[in-house]
């Protein structure tokens, strides 16, 4: 039997860079210990979800993945733990700027670097000043007990995404996030249609789904946490609160799913020659 053993994080976050790094480091190390072998902090931890506001000053904060502050830390961390951290960070390349990933594996190297592709634009969301659209392509990363898929909060919206992941060997799929209230409609919760979402892709796709969020209250905005890791039926293995600190960790059984997604047939009846609206850019 193959199983992987897989985490998320969730704590709030300030603009204080070296104390958020410690407060990752130290939820990461809680993981390590309950046996985690993949663990994921929720997206843009290096400090407050500044996409709220444009504010140009704030684009001298991303730096090249092999300078990042957050990337070098969870890089000797996943080193000494001997664990797998998909670091989530703001990349500057050259003169362009990236909403990116950086999966580090166990031995503390950046396997390489995954460009959030959906960049969403909206009241307190305002990503598309800061982030050029993704040029990386989806991608998966190798792991000795699993291939893992990772795309970025707005993301993990498209169902395309996590076909897309699927169909290149993923086996299980992780979305670190920041998400919460939202300014222009007070009365607009979208704690449940963002779980909803993503558990439709672990029906669809008969995988496990990873979405680690933050929570506190920034500067009026308040993210609701709900982090969680379901199964590959959508079942809830483990969740976290709106307002709760801290680590959830499953084991997951590959075999069993392996059974169970050839079982369904999703991927035996697809019908790619009918998919061609699928890429029309309209």
């Amino acid at each position: 039997m193959t199983q992987i053993t897989v985490a998320a994080l969730q704590l709030a976050f300030s603009d204080d860079l070296e104390t958020n790094i410690a407060n990752v480091s130290r939820l990461v190390r809680e993981a390590a210990g309950q046996g985690a072998q993949v663990i994921l902090p929720p997206e843009l931890f290096e400090g407050e979800y500044f996409c709220r506001v444009e504010d140009e000053g704030l684009f001298a904060n991303a730096k090249p993945v092999g300078e990042h502050k957050a990337v070098l830390a969870m890089q000797a961390l996943a080193e000494a733990l001997r664990v797998t951290i998909p670091t989530s960070f703001f990349e500057a390349d050259g003169p362009h700027h990236y909403n990116s990933l950086a999966m580090i594996g166990p031995d503390g190297e950046v396997q390489g670097v995954y460009r959030k592709s959906h960049i969403p634009d909206g009241p307190g969301y305002e990503e598309k000043f800061y982030f050029r659209p993704g040029n990386t392509g989806f991608k998966v990363w190798p792991h000795p007990a699993a291939t893992l898929g990772v795309g970025v909060c707005w993301d993990q919206w498209y169902p395309e995404t996590a076909r897309a992941m699927m169909l290149m060997g993923a086996e299980v799929l992780f979305y670190p996030t920041a998400i919460g209230s939202e300014p222009h409609d007070t009365s607009l919760d979208t704690a449940r249609l963002w779980r909803r979402a993503m558990v439709g892709h672990a029906v669809s796709n008969v995988v496990p789904i990873v979405a680690a969020n933050r929570i506190g209250t920034e500067h009026g905005q308040t993210f609701y946490g709900t982090s969680f890791i379901a199964d590959e039926r959508g079942d809830i293995l483990a969740e976290l609160g709106r307002e709760e600190e801290g680590v959830i960790v499953a084991t997951l059984d590959l075999d069993r799913i392996k059974r169970h997604r050839a079982a369904f047939g999703f991927f035996r009846d697809r019908r790619p020659e009918l998919y061609g609206r699928l890429v029309e850019d309209r």
